[in-house]
């Protein structure tokens, strides 16, 4: 059973409870805010905002919160604060965007 740890080690995502867990890496500046696959256990995330006074972050966040239809308060940087790689909490997300490329049989919800 040791193959199962060793695949959640490696995908970008992970349920806790109702909260979705998020490995990201963010790549600040991009032209547009996107999903932009999975690579190496993180998902790639590009948003439009500069990586200057914590503006990466926060427009990470209304990224997040945007896609997830949840209150910004939701989402949570949990790792990463001045880091590209990064840990995001999203407290019972009402929507998961089809580009965050979850495997919809292991949301907690799912019958």
């Amino acid at each position: 059973m040791g193959g199962v740890a060793a695949m959640e080690n490696t995908t970008h995502y992970e349920w806790q409870g109702e909260d979705l867990i998020l490995r990201c890496r963010l790549q600040p500046k991009a032209a547009k805010d996107e999903f932009a696959g999975v690579l190496d256990g993180q998902i790639k995330i590009r948003i439009t905002a500069p990586p200057v006074d914590g503006k990466a972050n926060k427009h990470l966040i209304r990224f997040l919160a945007k896609q997830c239809r949840v209150p910004q308060e939701r989402v949570t940087i949990m790792s990463g604060d001045i880091s590209r790689q990064k840990r995001v909490r999203i407290s019972a997300p009402q929507v998961l965007p089809e580009g965050l490329q979850l495997t919809a049989a292991h949301h907690p919800h799912k019958d």
